[in-house]
């Protein structure tokens, strides 16, 4: 009997990593609630098998993305670099090892905050520096131009593909959007690039989440392997619709409800920190984030700065509330954890911890890290797709 070819992994790299939500995705191997994957299962929670996708290398310049990794991710502590991309590439071009070789995949959420509806829209004249901070700026190392050096990465790594992600609100600044995508293009040897924007619910994930992805291969490797490109094999296909038609046989969204299955109540918690943390922020009629969950919907986008105005899991009925049914729950705010299920990430990982070996994460930051993040079960519908099309030329 011939033995079946095993298949080599999928290196990978990962930029403006976070707290891991793509990489932790492309590899697989967490739980996630069963009505988000059409799964039976006697349990709630079904686990996504492993991928061949091997992160290398991530790097990020918050520390609180470092203790993150070095507490929840890492088994070898020299994957993730703490610093600038914009540091590292200029030590690369000075003659250092800062990059692993043979690389497939390089993805990255470059910087949204100049970019988002939520913030200052200054575009490429963001008003920080690459570092995050006020100080003098020099020629395109501002927060704003970021892309440009993960384009520098990928120019020094050569990757097969790409992935970049981004906030919706940039395809609103056509100019930008239409700069960033040829400047992807004219990458190294030249690459194809798709862009598509993706709504969460129409993936399993009841969260109205809308982010853009640029979706880039390499055209050397295209020509070489006699490559029949569709850009459809390089996107997760829809597999949930809003309502239900005689012309559709998806099923429709799951419910927001499913994001707290199984959760004890944060004075009833014992162990888990993030689920014993939550904002105290008061209810402030007409702010953002004054608004409750809808269990029979769909959740809101969990955003970045979201540790004093996240959204309420129990509003008052007075302000318009209705998921309180127990007369001992007063109105709160959702805590790090519901918002980390919102996010898909699992359980087992730490967002609020006190490590004296390895330093701690505040609640405040656990927030942040969260939604900052891509959703790890869509980058896992994104990583099937990868591994599919690779799987061919490897």
């Amino acid at each position: 009997m011939k033995k079946e070819k095993k298949m080599k992994k999928i290196r990978h790299i990962s930029l403006f990593s976070g707290c891991g939500g793509m990489d932790i995705g492309l590899q697989g191997g967490f739980k996630v609630h069963k009505k988000f994957v059409k799964k039976k299962s006697i349990s709630n929670w079904v686990l996504m098998p492993k991928t061949k996708i091997e992160t290398v290398f991530a790097n990020d310049i918050k520390k609180s993305s470092y203790n993150f990794w070095q507490e929840n991710i890492l088994k070898d502590q020299s994957i993730f670099k703490l610093g600038s991309i914009v540091d590292f590439v200029k030590d690369f071009k000075k003659g250092k090892k800062v990059f692993p070789k043979n690389i497939d995949l390089v993805t990255g959420g470059f910087p949204c905050q100049d970019f988002s509806v939520s913030g200052l829209r200054k575009g490429f004249n963001s008003h920080k520096s690459h570092l995050n901070d006020y100080k003098v700026i020099k020629k395109n190392e501002s927060r704003g131009k970021l892309y440009l050096w993960m384009k520098e990465v990928i120019s020094i790594t050569k990757p097969k593909i790409f992935i970049a992600e981004n906030v919706k609100g940039l395809t609103n600044l056509k100019h930008i959007f239409e700069t960033i995508k040829n400047d992807f293009k004219k990458t190294g040897d030249g690459y194809t690039v798709a862009v598509k924007e993706l709504y969460a619910p129409n993936y399993g994930i009841p969260q109205s989440r809308k982010r853009i992805f640029f979706v880039g291969v390499n055209n050397k490797f295209i020509k070489s392997k006699k490559i029949k490109l569709n850009i459809d094999d390089l996107f997760p296909e829809r597999e949930f619709n809003k309502s239900e038609s005689l012309f559709d046989s998806l099923p429709i969204y799951p419910l927001a409800q499913h994001f707290f299955d199984d959760l004890k109540e944060p004075s009833e918690e014992k162990y888990d920190l993030a689920q014993k943390s939550y904002s105290k922020a008061k209810y402030i009629k007409g702010l953002q984030g004054q608004t409750e969950v809808k269990e029979l919907g769909i959740a809101p986008t969990i955003r970045s700065e979201h540790h004093g105005n996240i959204e309420f899991r129990y509003l008052d009925k007075a302000n318009g509330g209705t998921n309180i049914k127990k007369k001992e729950i007063s109105q709160r705010r959702l805590s790090v954890r519901e918002c980390a299920r919102i996010q898909t990430f699992p359980d087992n990982l730490k967002f609020v911890f006190n490590n004296k070996d390895k330093n701690g994460l505040s609640a405040s930051e656990g927030y942040k890290l969260i939604g900052d993040a891509v959703p790890p079960l869509l980058s896992y519908k994104f990583a099937k797709k990868i591994e599919k099309f690779l799987i061919k030329y490897l």
